[in-house]
């Protein structure tokens, strides 16, 4: 699983950035820049597929789930790709997640992207939330981070003019697999992203090269992408993923963690043998939020419905207050009999009886 990450900057430390001396700003390397520029519709095609991943620890054992798909999709009428990316588990029996839903152009530009993240100890829960959409040439970040009890919220925003080369949690994982199909990168790949503080910091991606690896019972050939995540204040956080031949990830691990993550068969060897991975929807924010979304959709549609026919209620009340009435054993049948006058087949009948009168 991913380390917790850092505690956050005191709330308020950048409540928006007027005023804010953008002079001296971090920029993406030009190669970076010239990379993205440089993505064509056919290699992102060939980015459009499902990973899935176990953690273990380094003993072998098993930790949890990690997995990523991405798709093509529409985000306020606007073409785009949807990146899904989803590490559940447990570490020392504690329950612990991350989840990241974005939405982002074909030159990965961050259209809108959600971040989750939560561990879930006895008496000491952290659960970190952190939303970010472009709106009017603005990205608009929302971040909120609950510490047992303790809740601090912080809003920030950047005008999109100085987020040019930008990579998040999301973002990153579509990059990397672009990368490991080229199989070769720029040397000076240097990204900006933001800090735990919502402070823009600087990112590279170095070649690992190539070397085998066992999966199953294969030895293969894989390709390693390093991601750095630099920071002013603390030493940097560096993540290690090695990726097959067709962009699909064999491995996954931050430097100094005791887990990683691995591919335990080839795609050749799951399609004998699929192991269905249990759905957990209420910690996945994405499936959350289409849930919630499409029950008050469905909400305020039977509400409306129910306005415009007011009989409904009449009828209704009529059958409970019978029913109360008469207290049948057999309600089933009770009810059928209640409502036998209202069928189609018994107002034909009685049309006929009376049409040969």
């Amino acid at each position: 699983m991913e380390a917790p990450l850092e505690e956050e900057t005191p709330a308020g430390a950048l409540a928006g950035i007027e005023g804010l001396d953008l002079g001296g700003e971090l920029k993406a390397s030009d190669e970076a820049l010239t990379f993205l520029s440089s993505i064509e519709p056919a290699e992102l095609l060939k980015c459009v597929f499902p990973d899935s991943l176990v953690t273990m620890s380094e003993g072998g054992r098993d930790l949890g789930r990690f997995s990523v798909t991405v798709e093509f999709a529409r985000r306020v009428q606007q073409p785009c790709l949807l990146l899904h990316a989803q590490s559940q588990g447990a570490i020392d029996d504690s329950p612990c997640g991350t989840t990241v839903t974005a939405y982002l152009t074909t030159e990965l530009e961050v259209l809108e992207e959600d971040y989750h993240e939560y561990v879930k100890l006895d008496g000491h829960s952290l659960d970190k939330k952190c939303h970010m959409v472009q709106h009017d040439g603005q990205m608009l970040i929302n971040k909120v981070t609950t510490v047992g009890e303790e809740t601090t919220m912080k809003s920030v925003s950047y005008p999109m003019s100085v987020l040019n080369g930008l990579v998040t949690e999301g973002s990153n994982l579509l990059l990397m697999r672009l990368v490991a199909l080229r199989r070769k990168m720029p040397e000076d790949m240097t990204w900006i992203s933001f800090d735990q503080g919502l402070h823009i910091l600087h990112t590279t991606f170095s070649a690992l090269g190539l070397k085998q690896l066992e999966v199953g019972d294969d030895t293969v050939e894989v390709f390693g992408v390093e991601r750095t995540v630099h920071s002013s204040e603390d030493s940097p956080i560096i993540w290690q993923c090695y990726f097959l031949a067709d962009g699909h990830m064999a491995s996954r691990m931050q430097v100094g963690s005791p887990v990683s993550m691995r591919l335990l068969q080839l795609q050749s060897q799951l399609e004998k043998g699929f192991e269905k991975i249990p759905l957990v929807w209420e910690e996945d924010m994405q499936m959350s939020s289409k849930f919630w979304d499409r029950k008050e959709e469905l909400k305020a549609d039977h509400t409306s419905y129910l306005r415009r026919h007011p009989e409904i209620r009449a009828l209704t009340a009529d059958f409970l207050q019978f029913l109360l009435l008469r207290k049948p054993d057999d309600v089933f049948k009770f009810a059928r009999e209640y409502f036998a006058p209202f069928s189609p087949s018994h107002l034909l009948e009685t049309s006929l009886k009376a049409s040969s009168l």
